[in-house]
């Protein structure tokens, strides 16, 4: 039961976050846009592992490396 908390609070957290960088990188907010969304995809992920959801799993989980990628390259400028 308390799993199945841990991923619905995950999703909406995910949710939230992902939708929020949507919004910034419309509006050319640059990097906030990357760390939100960032973040959002690391509570999916974790929501996809819980639930043993493997489509959710394969979408956010290889979107990690690419977000890596993208405050990587940010800090390194």
């Amino acid at each position: 039961m308390q799993q199945l908390n841990i991923v619905k609070k995950s999703k909406w957290l995910g949710t939230i976050f992902v939708l929020s960088g949507i919004l910034l990188t419309n509006l050319n907010y640059y990097p906030l846009n990357i760390f939100l969304h960032g973040t959002g995809v690391v509570f999916w992920t974790i929501s996809g592992y819980l639930s043993k959801d493997k489509a959710i799993l394969t979408n956010f989980g290889f979107q990690i490396p690419i977000f890596l990628f993208g405050i990587l390259n940010f800090v390194l400028k």
